[in-house]
């Protein structure tokens, strides 16, 4: 052992001094304590992890291995699990890092897969590795769910998060793409970051049959067919990031002494790691060595090794070449030059001219424009048109989508005010995706959304499909969005009166009842929100964002599909059921309508547990009489209370939990009318019938995610349930 010591110290003032000038490209540097073992199987055991004693820094640190198998395990008794990769160190060879230098210590281990109680022979109680310095990596781990129309959530966690996510097993377009974890009996979606303790919530369906719920590294994941031999697993492979806060080893002299560096984790704990052009174990001596990049050309910018030279940290280049080199090159360079500045610049242009064609020829296949090239021939009676628009025109029309102009960023795409040749101004929302599977009932949309013809509806004009995403051009709307002015109040919004709100209320029924019952076919829009409803220069409302809306045949009752919504507003009987219906949008409106009653958010923390739900906190106070004392002074100080209580009332019928004892679009919009024609309405409050407490319980909506332009097609798994959030607007 001494012997050893003797020989590192040497090895080490060689370096420091110059003398051995190739040794670190030949000695590999010790991962463990000296007489400590430095593998188990397969699992190389670096310090400060180690086998046996004094080989390890602290008992949350220590590995057993157990070589009673043909080939040796090693576990990490701390947290109860075998472990299958450490790595301390070395972030440049990291094939996960998102950090290249700072990141935090790495193992990956084998952890448990959680079942229901309908489950035979297979149960676990969860993982809790709190009090350790261990914590799940957020974005190495994804959360998964096993099982046919199942809807997992993980428990524990803060009571303003929720995280889970549903599986359709009968889905056939999800099922297509099974093996994928994409929704037909496998969801899964990200977690949150530095939690210790794994808890799950298996919600009760009709079917009750044996799920499963784990957390699993993302890479494997994203390799493994879960379809096939998931029945026969009992474990599954997880990241798990760690610090190690005892830092009584260096001090700040011996820490630039070993080049290391060191940073602090979300918790407040430090951990070292080698600076840029160090390799090593950075809690060994020597610590981190000197890398020769010269001997790796990844690693270098020379023009050749042999211009190359090693310096401590890092590397220098010598540029100066051979009298030979030289001539050679400018000999060439002065006959040539010329020519092939010509030819290059001829060929350039030719190409890039003709590869551009060719790729707009592709965007506009890809996107469906040959297909709305035929409908749009085949309605040639139809004076109302989508219009087709080029790419280089929207492009003038916003000074190449130039980030001044952009208007707002939603789920859907980025919008921009652009002006167009014949100088009107237009909005011109640029997609973030759109599904290639369904681009039939994509181009279907556009020309039936192109036929909309309401003053409370926005214009859609046109689109341009032969750029790499589909550019929809909709009618520009000036005065913002009702939110601004109902939560946003400044010099800007001017207070709505009761006058105007009540007007706005019936322009928005009246739009809506337009879409479901009077347009050519009836369409649902999916996300009716104050967000969505833009305000023009005399404040006349005008419903926006068709991005997740659908059209219906005229006999069909409703669509099936996984949840699309906004936090706050989303139906609670469609979240159940998953199917969307003329009533979904009605719930929806009745949420905007109490804004317009209260001037309250959707979603508020500042109000009481059980009244963070808008729609929950408006009932419970019409429950308890307390309707006058939430009102906003817009509304509150109107001298026909008859009105409000109107109002008031036919808001609770939106919000009742059962769809098919909510009024249509079309009764809400007459009844609408009747009280701003009719302000002497005497209220009869033995009618107002207040929801029981069975049926109005306190919930957590969802946030659903970002979807695809004008989308018909069904959510990604990862998508659905994720960690709640507000939907951007």
């Amino acid at each position: 052992m001494a012997v050893q010591f003797v020989m590192q110290i040497a090895f080490f003032l060689l370096l420091t001094y110059g003398l051995v000038e190739e040794a670190s490209s030949v000695v590999f540097p010790a991962i463990a304590r000296l007489n400590c073992t430095e593998k188990c199987g397969n699992v190389k055991i670096p310090y400060p992890f180690g086998i046996g004693p004094n080989c390890y820094m602290a008992s949350w640190f220590e590995i057993v291995c157990d070589k009673a198998n043909v080939t040796a395990k090693a576990f990490l008794p701390s947290i109860g699990m075998e472990v299958l990769e450490i790595n301390i160190s070395d972030p440049y060879k990291d094939s996960y890092s998102y950090s290249y230098y700072n990141e935090p210590g790495l193992i990956r281990v084998k952890m448990p897969i959680i079942s229901s109680s309908d489950c035979i022979n297979k149960s676990s109680d969860g993982v809790d590795i709190s009090g350790t310095p261990y914590f799940f990596s957020s974005y190495r781990n994804k959360f998964v769910s096993v099982g046919c129309d199942n809807l997992v959530t993980m428990t524990g966690l803060d009571p303003m998060v929720v995280v889970g996510c549903k599986t359709n097993c009968s889905n056939q377009k999800l099922k297509d793409k099974q093996g994928t974890c994409s929704g037909f009996n496998c969801c899964q979606t990200t977690v949150p970051y530095g939690i210790q303790v794994l808890n799950v919530d298996f919600v009760r369906t009709p079917r009750n049959n044996c799920r499963h719920a784990f957390l699993a590294e993302t890479q494997w994941l994203n390799k493994t067919d879960l379809s096939n031999h998931f029945l026969y697993w009992d474990y599954v492979p997880v990241v798990l990031e760690w610090t190690e806060s005892n830092f009584t080893a260096f001090d700040f002299n011996e820490i630039r002494a070993l080049h290391l560096d060191w940073d602090y984790t979300s918790y407040g704990a430090k951990y070292y790691y080698c600076r840029y052009g160090y390799e090593g174990n950075p809690y060994l001596f020597p610590g981190c060595q000197d890398i020769n990049e010269c001997e790796d050309q990844k690693r270098n910018g020379c023009f050749d090794k042999s211009d190359c030279e090693n310096i401590e940290g890092s590397y220098t280049c010598n540029r100066r070449k051979s009298r030979q080199k030289i001539a050679i090159i400018v000999i060439c360079t002065s006959f040539g030059a010329l020519f092939l500045l010509f030819i290059t610049w001829w060929l350039y242009k030719v190409i890039k001219k003709r590869n551009k064609i060719k790729l707009k020829k592709k965007f506009f296949k890809r996107n469906g424009g040959l297909l709305l090239q035929q409908q749009l021939s085949s309605n040639e009676n139809n004076v109302q048109k989508a219009k087709l628009f080029n790419s280089k025109e929207l492009e003038n029309a916003t000074d190449r989508f130039n980030e001044n102009r952009i208007l707002g960023k939603g789920g859907q795409g980025t919008v921009y005010k652009g002006m167009l040749i014949d100088g009107r101004i237009v909005a011109i929302k640029k997609c973030n995706t759109v599904d290639e599977g369904n681009l039939e009932q994509f181009i279907n949309e556009i020309i039936i959304l192109s036929q909309i013809n309401h003053r409370n509806v926005v214009k859609l004009l046109g689109c341009c499909l032969e750029t790499e995403v589909p550019l929809l051009v909709y009618e520009f709307i000036s005065n913002g969005t009702l939110f601004q002015y109902l939560h946003e109040k400044n010099e800007d919004f001017p207070l709505l009166t009761w006058d105007m709100r009540l007007r706005i209320a019936t322009e928005i029924a009246g739009a809506l009842s337009y879409l479901h019952s009077a347009a050519s076919l009836p369409i649902y829009h999916r996300d009716i929100k104050s967000s969505n409803i833009l305000l023009d220069d005399k404040y006349r409302a005008k419903v926006a964002d068709f991005g997740t809306s659908r059209s219906v045949a005229i006999d069909q009752t409703h669509v099936t599909t996984l949840v699309y919504g906004t936090f706050g507003y989303l139906d609670p009987e469609y979240f159940q059921t998953s199917q969307f219906t003329e009533k979904s949008d009605v719930y929806s409106f009745g949420v905007v309508l109490v804004e317009l009653l209260t001037g309250e958010k959707p979603v508020s923390l500042t109000r009481s547990q059980e009244g963070r739900n808008l729609s929950t906190y408006f009932v419970l106070s019409l429950k308890e009489n307390r309707l006058f004392d939430i009102l906003d002074t817009q509304v509150s100080k109107v001298g026909n209370k008859d009105e409000v209580m109107a109002i008031a009332n036919l808001a609770k019928r939106c919000l009742h939990l059962n769809g098919k004892k909510r009024p249509t679009m079309i009764e809400i919009m007459m009844e609408l009318e009747g009280v701003q024609k009719v302000s002497t309405i005497q209220p009869n409050f033995e009618e107002i019938e207040y929801v029981r407490n069975e049926e109005m319980e306190p919930r957590s909506d969802i946030s659903i995610s970002k979807s695809s332009c004008l989308e018909s097609s069904t959510a990604s798994s990862s998508d659905v349930l994720p960690l709640l959030s507000i939907k951007s607007i």
